[in-house]
């Protein structure tokens, strides 16, 4: 496959394309959560850990400019906002499934306990 241009950015494969929407170290363990319920943002931060609040503000930011979440603010005092999945978010999930499958895998094999 020849090399393409997207957003100023060359890419060389379909792979690497599709890994920078949803690659990096926090962009799909996000999906993972939202995949089953609307989530807060202080939840999803209780939920990830080790995630920064401007690393989680700036993925959160970069996922619902590309459609794979949506951010919803009620007009409340304090401010209500919840995050969901769209679909486009929800066809990520298998492929989600099955890299954690690969993992838990290669863990086994390599003898690292999960958890």
């Amino acid at each position: 496959m020849p090399d393409f241009v997207y957003d100023g950015k060359r890419y060389y494969n379909p792979v690497e394309f599709a890994l920078d929407f949803i690659g990096g170290t926090w962009k799909m363990p996000i999906l993972w959560r939202l995949k089953d319920k609307e989530m807060r943002y202080s939840e999803i931060r209780r939920s990830i850990g080790h995630i920064s609040d401007k690393m989680l503000t700036s993925q959160l930011k970069e996922m619902e400019k590309n459609g794979f979440i949506n951010r919803k603010v009620f007009a409340e005092v304090p401010p209500k906002t919840v995050y969901s999945i769209t679909p486009k978010g929800r066809q990520v999930i298998p492929v989600i499934e099955f890299i954690r499958e690969y993992g838990l895998k290669l863990m086994d094999e390599m003898g690292i306990e999960d958890g």
